[in-house]
């Protein structure tokens, strides 16, 4: 079999192993926080910051939300790295953002946190700063979901079908996820584009 084919193959069967439920428990848990008037703070490191600026346009634009991503400021995220370290940078944002009780955060991470391990900690940190404020975490997440998992008020957590690929897999699922939330009818409050032209 070609690499490309395994790959595909592999694809599949993490579409088959994904859980609906999950997923579901997701969408119910941001409209929450959409209906108590609460922002959305979607945050990841790497590969799943790029995933989180994008997933901020499509749940403002598709979904109506008031969302960020604290990686979109470069400047802010850099000063906060030079200046404070690596560990607190989100969970300072956070502050400052003055996360509350109606807020929700959503985070996209490949392991989801793991402070033991020292792997993504600023994960870690937003999340005990979020919950520590009475806000919501959504998760979607790969390998075991770590921090994430444990914690969130609710989470998706990408199947392992193949540990060289859990990187790749986890990310390209997170927008297949994130997707599929803004399209779901608890969520979308606006049309998209392609959709409406005829």
């Amino acid at each position: 079999m070609s690499f490309a084919k395994e790959f595909l193959a592999e694809a599949q069967q993490v579409v088959a192993g994904l859980n609906a439920e999950s997923i579901e428990r997701c969408a119910t848990e941001l409209a929450r926080v959409r209906e108590r008037g609460g922002r959305l703070f979607i945050l990841g490191v790497g590969g799943s910051a790029a995933n989180a600026s994008h997933a901020v346009n499509d749940f403002r634009k598709i979904c109506g939300f008031e969302a960020y991503a604290p990686t979109d400021n470069v400047s802010e995220l850099t000063a906060r790295t030079n200046d404070e370290g690596w560990a607190t940078i989100f969970a300072e944002w956070l502050k400052g953002s003055r996360v509350g009780s109606k807020d929700g955060l959503l985070i996209f991470s490949v392991g989801g946190g793991n402070l033991e391990k020292n792997v993504s900690p600023n994960l870690v940190s937003a999340i005990q700063t979020a919950k520590k404020a009475g806000a919501s975490v959504v998760g979607i997440v790969g390998r075991d979901g770590g921090y994430t998992a444990k914690e969130a008020t609710a989470c998706v957590i990408v199947p392992t079908v193949n540990p060289a690929h859990v990187t790749p897999h986890s990310e390209a699922f997170q927008a297949v996820i994130w997707h599929l939330l803004v399209s779901h009818p608890a969520l979308k409050s606006g049309q998209t584009k392609w959709e409406s032209t005829k």
